[in-house]
């Protein structure tokens, strides 16, 4: 971890320590935001990205924002290019708004319902022997943190991603986060790890974006074609009875829904057992103007919790 990592980290520590809180809403709700006059807070500066005086904010901050390499100038005033988002007692790092670049690391609503599917479904990894966990696509690396906590960080844990702003993300998220075992793994999926795999967890890209952000784009026609990829290399690669837990999102069209229906085969194969749901019917319609979802009904966010058989 360089110099400015190291800073990001310590920044992140001093929040906390200040009791800092920010739910991180929709890039819709936050642009509204952005037009209501605002006091500058610790949540304005590093929640809403509001610019700000160099005296509204206490000198050890601004001096570790400076360090960072995460201060402008904008107009005489200063403005972060990080912000800090809270999930449960756990604090992250991403990238500022709007995450208008290729490689943005977006924390948003999505997270914090992969996290609720977390919850829900790792209670029995408690029962393994210091399970490996490998979030796929870590982003900020809130998926896997989240996962290492709710089991009183008695895993290994493997933070992958192929974006490598998001892999300096999540080392200084893991960093701030007192991770106590983490690797950072730069992977094309499960290609870069070698280890043997108790638990997959995934909240991958499932979008088509014209701009191929890496936090949005899903690939293949309709946005599932990663989606699709991490099911199939997860269950060849977890050890017999390992678990998948994958949060995305798929098109509805003429009623169906387009991902389970290209994953069903593959889990009446591959899985003992699985249960999916449709966790919110409708989210991103304003993408349905456009023409890759000119076909579509709605766009559903779905969780899939798959266990791999135990014998073939």
């Amino acid at each position: 971890m360089d110099a400015r990592h190291s800073a990001l980290v310590s920044l992140g520590r001093a929040l906390r320590d200040q009791g800092y809180r920010f739910v991180a809403v929709t890039p819709a709700t936050h642009r509204r935001i952005l037009d209501r006059p605002r006091p500058t807070t610790l949540q304005s500066v590093f929640g809403w990205n509001l610019p700000f005086e160099k005296d509204a904010l206490p000198s050890g901050l601004f001096d570790l924002l400076g360090e960072s390499g995460a201060l402008e100038q904008e107009r005489g005033q200063y403005r972060s290019t990080v912000r800090f988002a809270t999930l449960a007692d756990l604090l992250f790092a991403h990238s500022g708004f709007p995450t208008t670049a290729r490689d943005a690391v977006f924390f948003g609503p999505d997270t914090y319902r992969f996290a609720r599917l977390l919850k829900a479904s790792l209670a029995e990894m408690a029962a393994r022997s210091r399970p490996m966990i490998v979030d796929v696509g870590s982003g900020s690396g809130a998926g896997g943190i989240y996962a290492s906590r709710l089991l009183a960080n008695r895993v290994d844990l493997v933070l992958a991603d192929i974006n490598p702003q998001a892999l300096a993300f999540s080392a200084v998220n893991a960093a701030i986060n007192e991770v106590p075992s983490v690797r950072i793994v730069s992977s094309d999926v499960l290609a870069g790890i070698d280890d043997e795999i108790d638990a997959v967890i995934a909240n991958p890209p499932y979008l088509i974006d014209e701009e191929r952000r890496l936090y949005r784009h899903g690939g293949g026609a309709l946005g599932i074609a990663l989606s699709l990829r991490i099911l199939e290399q997860g269950l060849d690669r977890l050890v017999p009875g390992g678990r998948l837990i994958l949060y995305t999102g798929t098109p509805v069209i003429g009623g169906i829904d387009v991902f389970f229906e290209s994953a069903e085969p593959l889990l009446k194969l591959r899985a003992g057992q699985f249960r999916y749901e449709e966790i919110d019917p409708d989210v991103f319609g304003e993408e349905l103007e456009t023409r890759a979802y000119a076909h579509a009904d709605r766009i559903a966010v779905v969780g899939l919790v798959a266990d791999k058989r135990t014998t073939e």
